[in-house]
């Protein structure tokens, strides 16, 4: 997340995957075709499609070599295919995305996956093994995990300890790196200069890299934006390039905020909702109580050691002085415009790099901040399902379709015991995932949330 102003909202002591119900819907292989590469058939299940706010039910889902071919109440089951049957009773829905984490170990992965998150984003800094070797062998669905995409994050001065260029040269050869090494997107940060940052774009784009990130000081997010750069990670970084009032009163009038929106619409620029991670740390802010909480709670305990150290050696709660409350209420309302207004949102998380957000269970704490801000449930699960696949569709022309229940798309599914748009925390208790045509039913996901655990026990931050 953005090293300087950031918050999230006080997190909840949820049960983990070892407290999930036991599934209603039954799994039953039929034959010895492997569901990763075979046909799988979700039947009786009620669908979730994303594509527009309706329930198709009672229908079955057919999924053939990790896509799905088929969807109706009269679709032939093939003789041998695998069968989840949701009794009537379960919903089916698309996996979740996060569009901006910093996870890089294969815990995590494990998180998300247990979480019904089917791809994620590392949006920079991750280790080069992890990009190198883990990223390729989860997308080939050797190991348990999301689809994983990577950022390679780009700054002009050492300030925040990434990578940096001084000159247009350099900004062009950091893109042909990142190119080389299997890098999806350009992330740009604050101390960017002009020059470099102009040379990153144009050198991205001839590339075919997408440019993400942060704003920069030296140009500014409308500046950014006309240029090129397609999607902003924090909608707080608003409050540092656009909304730049002083003075004690400092946040943009009424009328700046919609004919900002208006104009990001026109433009088409996607926009992170991150209202959890924001929330998060204007709880902690100058409280180390909370900051205790975090620690203590019970999904804390499914990260690695060194993670856990790192959010007990974090600053913000021992940050002084004002905090970051009226922040927090600006961006809920701020994202609510957007979103009335017609600019697209996407689920990003930050996690696990703020005390507080742990992978995959950070998305749902997200999904239930942007309903509380006043987005339906559709529109809030959108920003996890049918936004990211829209945005990769746009700015990612080789991807495959994801993001909702449709032939032809991935078959990165959720089964749930309720219906996610009438109840969001139905998703937080998976009855199974799919991912790359790769079906866990629950009681293989707690499983590994148990081995995870076990792992872990015992690690005290040193």
């Amino acid at each position: 997340m953005d090293k300087r102003h950031l918050a999230t909202m006080p997190r909840r002591l949820i049960v983990l995957c070892l407290a999930m119900l036991w599934p209603i819907a039954h799994s039953e292989p039929q034959g010895d075709l492997p569901s990763a590469s075979g046909t799988v058939a979700f039947v009786r299940v009620n669908v979730v499609p994303m594509d527009r706010e309706r329930i198709l039910g009672n229908t079955t889902v057919l999924v053939r070599n990790g896509r799905i071919e088929a969807i109706g109440r009269s679709v032939s089951v093939p003789t041998g295919a695998r069968i989840i049957d949701g009794l009537g009773k379960a919903y089916l829905s698309p996996g979740l995305t996060d569009l901006h984490v910093h996870s890089d170990t294969r815990g995590d992965l494990t998180n998300y996956l247990a979480n019904g998150v089917t791809r994620i984003v590392n949006m920079g800094d991750a280790r080069p093994g992890f990009v190198a070797r883990v990223r390729p062998r989860a997308n080939r669905g050797e190991i348990p995990g999301p689809q994983v995409d990577a950022a390679f994050i780009v700054d002009g001065s050492p300030r925040y300890a990434h990578l940096f260029v001084e000159t247009p040269e350099q900004a062009r050869a950091a893109v042909g790196i990142a190119k080389t090494n299997g890098y999806r997107f350009i992330k740009v940060y604050n101390d960017l200069s002009a020059e470099a940052f102009a040379a990153l774009v144009r050198e991205a784009r001839g590339q075919g890299l997408p440019v993400v990130g942060h704003g920069v000081t030296s140009v500014g997010l409308e500046r950014q934006i006309e240029a090129g750069q397609s999607l902003i990670a924090h909608a707080e970084e608003f409050l540092y390039t656009v909304f730049d009032e002083t003075g004690p009163d400092a946040l943009p009038s009424d009328a700046k905020i919609k004919r900002t929106a208006a104009w990001l619409r026109q433009q088409g620029t996607y926009v992170t909702a991150d209202l959890s991670t924001y929330a998060t740390i204007a709880a902690q802010w100058g409280r180390p109580d909370v900051l205790a909480s975090y620690l203590d709670a019970p999904e804390a305990h499914m990260l690695t050691p060194e993670q856990r150290v790192a959010w007990e050696n974090s600053g913000y709660a021992k940050r002084t002085g004002p905090g970051i409350e009226d922040n927090r209420r600006f961006l809920a309302d701020f994202i609510k415009t957007l979103n009335d207004s017609g600019v697209p949102l996407v689920m990003g998380t930050d996690a696990p790099s703020i005390p507080g957000l742990v992978p995959g269970f950070a998305v749902h704490d997200n999904l239930r901040a942007l309903h509380d801000a006043g987005l339906t449930r559709y529109q809030s699960l959108s920003t996890a399902t049918t936004q990211p696949g829209a945005f990769f569709r746009q700015h990612v022309p080789d991807i495959e379709p994801f993001g909702t229940v449709e032939v032809g798309s991935r078959a990165d599914l959720v089964l749930s015991a309720g219906n996610p748009l009438e109840d969001l925390s139905r998703l937080r208790e998976p009855q199974g995932v799919m991912v790359s045509g790769r079906w866990y039913p629950a009681e293989e996901l707690r499983a590994m949330s148990r081995a995870l655990m076990d792992e872990y026990a015992g690690s005290v931050p040193r």
